[in-house]
């Protein structure tokens, strides 16, 4: 019931629409750019309306809208940017709509199982690469990662900060082609052995470049990522109706397809 309670908090105000006035500016965490092209393709079927997306790193979106950028809606990997600029009154109510967690890509020479990824990505031989925290929460959630890996074996946080290659998600990170999974990019092109992202992402970066594995992160170091929602002030009434359709069984269900979690299904 509660969580219902919010999601009509974030779309008081507004209503479905079913004839377009004005184009919806949403934007969007990198991470959820393959489920969320089908989620507004099904929504601009249905309703007629005119979606224009933008995905990048959650918090440089942030950034942007801070900074004045005309946006409607955005979907954060974290609730953190969102809350923030809800408390800085940019935004309106934050509704958590998805969840995601941690996993491992290896290159397909590193022998590694999940029992024993973290002594592994300690091994003096071998490069962790993460995406860029404060940017992307995917960096974020590596460094929490670290922090739980502190309690397993003492001295560890420090030495997979120290060690990271924070490879993607930063504003000066170097770009993956066009079309291009960047965390697939990535390892084909040899810049890590082991690297920690998403898990919807590992799947992904598999599909492009079938000789990686993916690495369950085993249950004491595993991290859940809570992606969040909200609508900028001042956004167009149709950006509710977009809103509604990420809420809604069908915009759920697409979501749980490409392997997040869905609290509202």
């Amino acid at each position: 019931m509660k969580k219902w309670l919010v999601t009509l908090a974030v779309l008081s105000g507004f209503s479905m629409t079913t004839a377009a006035s004005e184009k919806v500016e949403f934007r969007a965490a990198g991470s959820l750019k393959a489920a969320m092209t089908d989620v507004i393709t099904q929504y601009q079927q249905q309703y007629g309306v005119n979606v224009a997306s933008q995905f990048a790193p959650s918090g440089l979106l942030r950034q942007r809208i801070e900074q004045g950028e005309k946006v409607d809606l955005y979907a954060s990997a974290n609730m953190k940017h969102p809350q923030t600029l809800n408390k800085d009154t940019i935004a309106g109510p934050v509704v958590r709509f998805a969840g995601n967690k941690l996993c491992a890509i290896t290159q397909a020479n590193v022998s590694v199982t999940s029992e024993q990824l973290l002594q592994r990505m300690l091994a003096k031989d071998i490069r962790v690469g993460t995406s860029t925290p404060k940017a992307d929460p995917a960096g974020d959630y590596a460094w929490k990662l670290f922090a739980k890996a502190e309690k397993v074996q003492p001295g560890s946080e420090k030495l997979l900060q120290q060690k990271a290659l924070q490879l993607t998600g930063g504003e000066h990170s170097a770009k993956a082609p066009e079309g291009r999974n960047p965390y697939g990019w990535v390892m084909e092109n040899n810049q890590a052995d082991i690297f920690l992202t998403y898990c919807t992402n590992a799947v992904l970066a598999q599909k492009e470049v079938p000789a990686l594995r993916i690495v369950s992160v085993p249950e004491e170091l595993s991290v859940g990522a809570q992606y969040g929602l909200t609508l900028i002030n001042g956004a167009t009434p149709e950006s509710a109706g977009l809103a509604h359709f990420i809420l809604s069984s069908e915009g759920q269900e697409i979501l749980a397809q490409y392997g997040f979690d869905t609290p509202l299904k």
